[in-house]
């Protein structure tokens, strides 16, 4: 009959490694709904879509993610109860959409305006973005810029402080009726990310 190994061991035990959970987003009664990319109606004045793809280090689409969008109105409002100013009744200022096969996601909004800081200068008109994948321990957090507000964000406080050649990620290209710009979550040209 064997004995019980009683030998105890000064070294510690290491954690249970993470893992993600999920992806559970396209199920019924997941965190995607129908008009969820529609931040605006497709007829509202001043529309746009900005799209792009999701892409893994290898240049894959990821075609599970979800992409989250918040961002102010054409004014520089938002849809929320600490800005006392108010939006339009249209303008919700979140967007939700999941990708495709080929990693696709879009959104429909409008550009929005530039925003005041605490100090008295301006952010340049953004769109803030979080992408939850596969993969994934914790979102991952980014912003969408405008290739036409050269000035506006050559004085953001926040892309100012990016380094030169990484801000190319955080800029849009301008397309006819909107924007496109890739996520690509690791990389080469991997998407400047904000610890938050």
């Amino acid at each position: 009959m064997a004995t019980p190994n009683t030998e105890t061991t000064d070294t510690p035990v290491g954690t249970t490694p993470s893992q993600t959970v999920g992806p559970f987003f396209a199920l019924p009664g997941g965190i995607l709904w129908e008009d969820g990319p529609e931040v605006v109606g497709d007829g509202a004045p001043g529309a746009i879509v900005v799209h792009g793809r999701v892409l893994d280090g290898n240049g894959n689409p990821v075609p599970d993610a979800i992409v989250e969008t918040w961002q102010a109105d054409s004014q520089g409002r938002f849809d929320h109860f600490d800005d006392s100013r108010g939006t339009s009744t249209s303008f919700r200022g979140f967007g939700r959409c999941g990708t495709d096969v080929e990693g696709r996601y879009w959104i429909r909004t409008v550009k929005p305006g530039t925003l005041p800081t605490p100090d008295g200068a301006t952010e340049a008109p953004h769109i803030n973005v979080t992408v939850l994948a596969r993969g994934l321990l914790n979102r991952v957090v980014t912003r969408i810029y405008f290739p036409d507000e050269q000035e506006a964000n050559a004085a953001d406080p926040v892309l100012s402080t990016v380094d030169a050649d990484r801000r190319g990620t955080l800029i849009a290209t301008a397309e006819d009726g909107g924007y496109q710009l890739d996520i690509r979550l690791q990389g080469d040209d991997e998407t400047l990310f904000f610890a938050v």
